[in-house]
């Protein structure tokens, strides 16, 4: 493994690393946006997905054999993959979906019972003689990142596992893996989701180890694994086919591998929010919108690459609009706007207001002249629409009125559904005229 300790820049060496991106789960956390489509095919801020951001992140640190895994409603992720990331035939380079599949390597389960067991049951079309490394990442997170810093860390410590880390308070540090490390970084302790208040006190990371590692604790004394991994080629698969009994990476390969392999941890000190929940997926896009937004996706150094779609420019008429994403192929006419996110395609009609949501869009445009069936297709007259999520194609009558509150409790609809006091209309869904859900 020699060759790779050079310089990481050089895309050559690059090649001998492949990228792993976990989406398998059900995402029932993220229901109803998992309703028809695979987590990582979630939309994002209007025009990307959430598997835009590993994929981008990959480019970038010139990993360009990537492998995506998932087992639920895989065709709109692998429309999304097939039409946007293409490498020329020369560069060898591919990012591939892979979904659950029976065959007889399965053991009797063809589904993924775990992060682990999901590349286990997949790495015959994972593996490939050259790959020396491969990261595994997660598909519901917004960061950036440059893997090579990763690999940097995890090949000059001479690691069998490298786990990316960042400080948590102890409120977050229950939803994540929490590593307890030595100066040199090696990790010593590991415990995912630790729930007992004198574990987690024991899990404290000293003020002085983060500042020895040029990180700024602010209150956040804990290490939390990012879900993002490194691993040498051949103790992946090792670890992989002789512990079948292991399933996820976080509750049973790293914890048993720490006394006899080599697991190093590397810092991240950047912008990093998970998105597993209908709360974080609406609050990390809210925060988009504001003007000093945390994460913005116009990096010229680091861009987030996404489908490029030939759609016509944002066509305004006498709308009033403030702090907000508008996305190409949209119309609003005489509308209110606040603090949104409108997708793709949007039509916003005449008097409508939409403040503090977010628009997904339409998957196609449709005449103005309709039969009156039916809504037509967008956000109708005078419908007021707040702490809401409206996806792909719904029909939202003429005075409507959505409006989510944290007060609400979790309720499925017809045509929606509340989670975390959020108002989520399905894809496809009509809400007829003058309907009102939610808080009054």
């Amino acid at each position: 493994m020699a060759n790779i300790v050079g310089d990481l820049s050089d895309g050559d060496v690059m090649k001998n690393v492949g990228a792993i991106v976990l989406g398998g789960g059900r995402g029932s956390r993220l229901f109803p946006l998992t309703k028809v489509r695979a987590k990582p095919a979630v939309p994002l801020c209007g025009r990307y997905r959430l598997v835009d951001i590993p994929l981008s992140n990959c480019i970038h640190s010139q990993i360009n054999r990537v492998s995506v895994l998932t087992q639920y409603n895989s065709h709109s992720l692998n429309r999304h993959i097939n039409n946007t990331y293409r490498f020329d035939q020369f560069s060898g380079g591919n990012v591939e979906v892979l979904a659950a599949e029976q065959t007889d390597l399965a053991s009797g389960n063809e589904w993924f019972q775990g992060t682990a067991d999901a590349v286990r049951k997949q790495f015959v079309h994972i593996q490939a003689p050259h790959i020396e490394h491969y990261v595994i990442l997660s598909g519901d997170q917004l960061y950036r990142m440059d893997y090579r810093d990763l690999l940097r860390t995890h090949i000059n410590k001479e690691a069998d596992i490298t786990v990316a880390a960042l400080p948590v308070d102890a409120h977050d540090a229950e939803g994540f893996g929490i590593m307890k490390v030595l100066k040199s970084g090696r990790i010593r302790e590991f415990i995912e989701k630790p729930t007992d208040p004198e574990v987690l006190k024991s899990l404290e990371t000293p003020e002085k180890v983060f500042e020895d590692f040029g990180l700024e604790a602010a209150g956040k004394p804990y290490l939390a694994s990012m879900g993002v991994y490194a691993f040498k080629a051949e103790v992946l698969e090792r670890l992989l086919m002789e512990h079948v009994e292991w399933i996820d990476f976080g509750k049973e390969i790293i914890p048993n591998s720490l006394q006899a392999l080599q697991v190093q941890s590397h810092m991240f000190s950047g912008f990093w929010e998970d998105i597993g929940t209908v709360r974080s997926y609406f609050d990390v896009s809210m925060a988009m919108t504001l003007p000093n937004s945390p994460f913005r996706f116009n990096d010229q150094h680091h861009q987030i690459y996404t489908h490029a779609r030939a759609l016509p420019g944002v066509r305004i008429e006498d709308a009033h609009i403030k702090n907000a994403i508008i996305c190409e192929g949209s119309r609003m006419t005489k509308a209110t706007i606040s603090n949104a996110i409108i997708g793709i395609r949007s039509i916003i009609h005449p008097g409508a207001k939409v403040e503090k949501a977010i628009i997904l869009g339409a998957e196609y445009f449709e005449d103005d002249v309709t039969d009156g069936s039916k809504p037509q297709l967008g956000i109708g007259e005078k419908a007021h629409i707040s702490n809401a999520i409206i996806d792909h194609n719904a029909r939202i009558g003429k005075g409507v009125t959505i409006k989510g509150s944290k007060r609400l409790k979790d309720y499925d609809g017809d045509g929606y559904a509340i989670r975390d006091g959020i108002v989520v209309v399905f894809k496809n869904a009509t809400i007829p005229d003058g309907a009102s859900i939610g808080a009054v």
